[in-house]
């Protein structure tokens, strides 16, 4: 379900680590409409097996990112992939977390208008001061 919805808006998955999935977007918008179908589809997926039968929690960030192959896999690194990480740890069930520059970036606000969006300032691990967080609440 989530490689198809990544797939949907020009996306792709990264990789998993252990229950997390890291996906990579060339656009923000497309990573944050890609979030916002993913939670729709998985709110579905939950009202037909059982709430709640997957709990998904979201964080995403934008900037740039050092792109290796290894194994013939492609993989990003660096303090971007970090932020979105930490991000992520805000982030409840059925919610995303998105950082300042994700927010604001072009065509972002457009996807969010009529959804609950709670903003506040949080300590990131390895980041100085403190970050602008906005936490985007879905309900089922």
């Amino acid at each position: 379900m989530l490689d198809a919805a990544a797939h949907r808006y020009a996306g792709s998955i990264v990789k998993t680590i252990g229950d997390a999935v890291m996906a990579a977007f060339s656009r923000p918008a497309d990573c944050v409409a890609a979030a916002l179908n993913i939670l729709h589809v998985i709110g579905r997926f939950n009202r037909e097996h059982g709430q709640p039968a997957i709990i998904l929690k979201m964080g995403a960030h934008c900037g740039p990112s050092i792109a290796v192959t290894l194994n013939d896999n492609l993989d990003y690194f660096g303090q971007t992939v970090n932020i979105a990480a930490r991000v992520q740890s805000f982030a409840d069930a059925s919610e995303i977390c998105l950082t300042e520059a994700l927010y604001t970036a072009p065509g972002v606000r457009e996807l969010l208008i009529g959804r609950d969006v709670e903003e506040f300032d949080a300590p990131l691990r390895g980041v100085e001061g403190n970050a602008r967080v906005y936490r985007i609440i879905v309900r089922p």
